[in-house]
């Protein structure tokens, strides 16, 4: 399922090739038309800092697992990136269970789209 308002991709041709290049939106699951691909973005992001915290604290999955209340297998779900059946909510808890802040702003969409967009800021 394609994104509505997205603008066009950019498409080139290699000048040592030949073949032609299609520039990304910025969001791989939008160019791959997943569902709601900013929320699929966001929580993809969640992840990989849930995974970096981890790491950060010389924490084993096993150990992660114990501290998040969850079994191994679920952490290393979360590591390799699957976040298929894990709410942002969820996430979110993990975050600070390993000691990260998550702060959420709302406000008006800064674009002339008329959806907002989910995203995880630095």
């Amino acid at each position: 399922m394609k994104t509505p308002n997205r603008k066009k991709k950019a498409t080139s041709k290699s000048k040592r090739t030949g073949v032609a290049i299609e520039r990304g939106s910025g969001n791989v699951f939008a160019d791959l038309g997943v569902a709601n691909p900013d929320t699929a973005l966001a929580k993809a992001e969640l992840a990989r800092r849930i995974a970096r915290a981890i790491e950060e604290s010389h924490l084993t999955q096993a150990e992660a697992a114990e501290c998040l209340g969850v079994d191994q297998p679920k952490v290393s779900n979360i590591v390799r990136g699957r976040v298929a059946g894990f709410t942002m909510d969820r996430l979110f808890r993990w975050l600070n269970e390993l000691g990260q802040d998550v702060r959420i702003e709302v406000g008006p969409s800064k674009s002339k789209r008329s959806h907002g967009e989910v995203c995880v800021m630095a």
